[in-house]
């Protein structure tokens, strides 16, 4: 009897240690990321009234190179934050001021990113030095990170199970640390309360109409998915690409970000709009709401943001994503007879799926956005394109630990190159498990 008291004691304990911490990580993460919504909305309001600001994206450039010298964060990325969960990487403390001026700075002048990626490094890293505060080991630390992750993404998006969702699965595909899930889940409900009580409207989309479930739908939503998957790829592909270049063959940062800042300038006026600068969630909004979107929006999206973050400018990618899934959908779903609106919402969840390898996390993603409506789409959709896009990602520290067409444990990272299904180091003891 007392052995079991003694047991429930234990559990209560950590219980109150992890609601103590996940609450501490929900306040600052609400307050910074309120802070970064608005003072990344407030920019992006001044570009569009000062056009012209986008001539100013070089000098901005050389000040986010300046700004990730002077705080000796050089290089740092999600990547990092992703091998502060998987692997105990050790983060600096001043990565938080460089990613949150150098994102400002980006949408100010008319880059084309989002804003998650800075939203996961500045949870991440807030997470990781609240863990050092409370002396915490480097478990407990790894499981902050992950709570920082996922408030402050609620604080921007005030999708909060979807937050938490995300933050637990993109590590590690394949596995789930259910240890994490009640402190990352209150972390983020916190964060998420603290940014709509300091004025943040969470982000909602109305669709005008959601078509009845039945077997033809189905299978409609089915060949939309199918195609998504490629365009997830295609999207992840060229920001790969374009980065690699970009450091194979001007390896000086500064003289990089110029010539890529340049080159956003000419790509914008070569497009004609400024509807690819920034984030785009008017863009979003009007492909999901009202089905409006030109067919060629999504490549144009993809080539803007691969230049923008290739050169070295920052923000993120999960944003840019929704924008080509969503305008992609609303373009193309209504050739298979899909209600445009919905086909928008749709490729947005589906792309979002195949470039972060995070099924589960985009079907709450889509109810936290779009209402439960349209549920079992989601899933059957988001479950085809994660098939289907292969081993690429949006995070080349992301691990893939069982293969996506067979129950078999192969443990790659994201974009490695793959000999059929087996990754090369596993071949042999695969062979062997055969035999």
């Amino acid at each position: 009897m007392k052995k079991r008291i003694w047991k429930v004691i234990h559990y209560l304990k950590a219980l109150m240690k992890w609601l103590m911490i996940a609450i501490v990580i929900g306040v600052l993460c609400g307050f910074v990321g309120t802070a970064f919504h608005k003072g990344v909305g407030y920019v992006s309001e001044l570009r569009e009234g000062n056009p012209w600001l986008l001539y100013l994206l070089p000098v901005a450039g050389l000040l986010i190179v300046s700004t990730y010298k002077i705080t000796k964060t050089e290089g740092q990325n999600t990547n990092d934050i992703i091998d502060t969960v998987s692997g105990g990487k050790k983060l600096s403390i001043w990565l938080i001021p460089a990613i949150f001026i150098s994102t400002v700075l980006t949408h100010l002048c008319g880059g084309s990113s989002g804003r998650e990626g800075a939203a996961l490094q500045m949870g991440g890293d807030i997470g990781y030095h609240v863990g050092k505060l409370f002396h915490l080991d480097d478990r407990d630390r790894r499981t902050v990170a992950q709570c920082g992750m996922a408030a402050f993404f609620a604080a921007l998006f005030g999708t909060p199970l979807a937050s938490t969702m995300f933050a637990l699965m993109v590590e590690s595909v394949g596995i789930f640390y259910h240890v994490a899930f009640i402190p990352a889940l209150v972390a983020s409900m916190i964060a998420y309360g603290v940014s709509v009580w300091l004025g943040v409207a969470p982000t909602r989309f109305t669709i005008p109409m959601v078509p009845a479930i039945d077997i033809d739908m189905m299978c409609r939503v089915a060949l939309l998915a199918i195609l998504c998957a490629a365009v997830s790829v295609l999207f992840v592909e060229a920001l790969h690409t374009s980065e690699h270049l970009f450091a194979k063959y001007i390896k000086n940062p500064w003289i990089r970000i110029v010539i890529g800042g340049t080159a956003v300038i000419g790509l914008t006026f070569l497009f004609g709009n400024f509807d690819y600068n920034g984030a785009g969630m008017n863009i979003i909004a009007n492909a999901i709401e009202d089905g409006s979107a030109h067919p060629e929006a999504f490549i144009l999206k993809i080539i803007l943001t691969a230049v923008t973050l290739g050169c070295g400018y920052k923000g993120g990618e999960v944003v840019p994503s929704f924008f080509v899934g969503a305008v992609f959908g609303a373009a193309f779903g209504p050739m298979f007879g899909i209600p445009a609106g919905f086909a928008g919402a749709l490729g947005l969840t589906f792309v979002f799926a195949g470039a972060t390898n995070c099924p589960i996390s985009s079907i709450f993603l889509a109810i936290e956005l779009f209402g439960s409506d349209g549920l079992l789409f989601y899933a059957l959709g988001s479950g085809i394109t994660y098939m289907l896009s292969g081993y690429s990602g949006l995070y080349s520290s992301q691990k893939i630990l069982y293969s996506k067409i067979k129950a078999q444990y192969i443990s790659v990272n994201t974009n490695h190159h793959h000999l059929g299904d087996i990754p090369l180091d596993n071949r042999t003891c695969v062979k062997k498990d055969d035999e």
